[in-house]
């Protein structure tokens, strides 16, 4: 099978309009991750996620399948619960959790005492230029 490229400045959706390739390019998710992270952890949904890895109560880690360009990419991270607690999810805060261009760490925890906690649905995701 032969390789090729497609070269364009603009889509256009037959009913939708056109958008710039750029903003495809450029806008859209380059991996995104939907991890369920309480017992033994495991990825629900993904794109670009090779594998997720336990570090501790509420601390994950993502690895991608295909690196980012560099580790200079807006990363986004939330977390729920099922039981009344309130949870705040964060990437690459404190020490040691400094983001590559194939990993990022997330850890979860409760609002109200900063406790860490292993949370049933955690959401990483990454923008940015893939290598």
């Amino acid at each position: 099978m032969a390789l090729g490229k497609i070269k364009a400045d603009t889509l256009e959706h037959s009913t939708a309009g056109t958008i710039a390739t750029n903003f495809v390019v450029n806008g859209s998710a380059k991996l995104w991750c939907l991890l369920d992270g309480t017992g033994t952890i495991g990825i629900l949904d993904s794109l670009n996620s090779a594998s997720a890895t336990d570090n501790g109560t509420g601390d994950y880690t993502i690895t991608a399948t295909n690196a980012m360009s560099s580790a200079n990419y807006a990363c986004c991270a939330t977390s729920g619960q099922n039981s009344g607690d309130q949870i705040s999810a964060n990437n690459n805060t404190g020490t040691g959790l400094d983001r590559t261009t194939t990993t990022v760490r997330t850890q979860c925890q409760r609002s109200t005492s900063d406790n860490a906690l292993d949370c049933n649905v955690v959401d990483t995701i990454r923008m940015g230029d893939l290598a």
